[in-house]
Parts: structure tokens; sequence; C-alpha cells
């Protein structure tokens, strides 16, 4: 005996509407992806722009290393966002802390509005000495998300980006990277 064809009606509906609730989770995960692999990329980028910047003032400093010491800043005025950077080209040291303070605030590249976006989010720049003939330079930025906060003993930038009210508490979005200039004494 044959089914009745009753017995079959809607079938096919709710197989239909099963398959796009199954697409429409799928497609919501993929942009969930998706913005978190663009929000990885930003961060990338900002840490490779900090590390250029490291870079570049550790050269400098290398370079006009018989007066490494004007170089100092200390972690109370640093360079960079917020700032105003020195125009002065009386030494070699304040023309370096000018331009290094301008390509943090991101000189090297602005908008069609004439604004500076060729650094990351709240750049800032400190040199520490650190003992006889050792400076610590350190670039500090505005992460995107929390993570986990610099060590205590990088200070430049601490409590710069804390945003009550969000996540941004706790230095958890503070990015910094550090590296350490040892200047030779030749006349030891």
């Amino acid at each position: 005996m044959r089914p009745t064809p009753l017995r079959q009606r809607g079938a096919l509906m709710i197989e239909v509407l099963v398959t796009i609730v199954i697409c429409v989770i799928g497609l919501w995960g993929l942009t969930e992806v998706q913005s978190r692999l663009q929000m990885s990329e930003v961060e990338s980028y900002q840490r490779s722009q900090a590390l250029m910047l490291l870079g570049d003032m550790t050269t400098r400093i290398e370079l006009n290393r018989r007066n490494a010491a004007s170089y100092v800043t200390g972690t109370s005025s640093p360079l960079g966002t917020g700032m105003s950077c020195s125009t002065s080209t009386s030494s070699l040291a304040q023309r370096d802390a000018g331009e290094w303070c301008n390509l943090l605030q991101g000189a090297a590249e602005s908008s069609s509005s004439a604004n500076k976006v060729g650094a990351m989010v709240g750049a800032r720049g400190c040199i520490e000495s650190i003992g006889t003939n050792r400076y610590m330079i350190t670039v500090a930025w505005q992460g995107m998300a929390p993570l986990s906060a610099p060590p205590s003993s990088v200070a430049c930038g601490a409590n710069a980006y804390d945003t009550t009210g969000t996540p941004c508490v706790n230095d958890l979005c503070r990015r910094a990277v550090t590296t350490v200039v040892r200047i030779g004494d030749l006349a030891t």
C-alpha cells in the first residue's frame, strides 16, 4: 500500500529552515573570525611600527654616542603623542629628539586633512639612563584590546592608556617594546 501524500507535507520546509539556520550561524561565526583577524592585523602593524621607531632612536644614540646622556627623557616626560616636539637644532641630540617625537606622532604619513596617521595609536617614547653608559629606550602605544600589562620595570606610558568603563584598565591595553643601548667606554 502506498503512503498518503499528507504524511509528507512540510518536511521539505523544515529541512530548508534548518539549512538556513545553520548557514546563518556559520556566517555569523565567519564574521567574528574576520573581525578578530583584522584586530590582530592592526596589532601586528602597530608592533612593527614601534620596532622601527625603536631601532631608529637606537641608531641615533649609537651615532652620537659621546652625547648619549643628552637623549634621556625619563618616563615622566616622554616624547610623542600629546607632547610638543622640539624644533631646536642647536645640537644633534635635540634635533634627533624633535624628529623622533614627530615620527612618534605619525609625521611619516598624513591623511587628506593633514592629520598625522603614520604611527601607532597614542605612541610615546622614553629614554632612561639605567646605569653607567646604559640607556633603555621604550616605545609605548595603545593596543586594540586588553591582553596583559607590560612588566612594572617598563614605566613608559604607564596608566596613560587606561579608560574607565572599558576593559582597558590596569595597563591591559598598553603595549611596549624596549631595548637597551650600551655605550662602550674605550678610555678604560
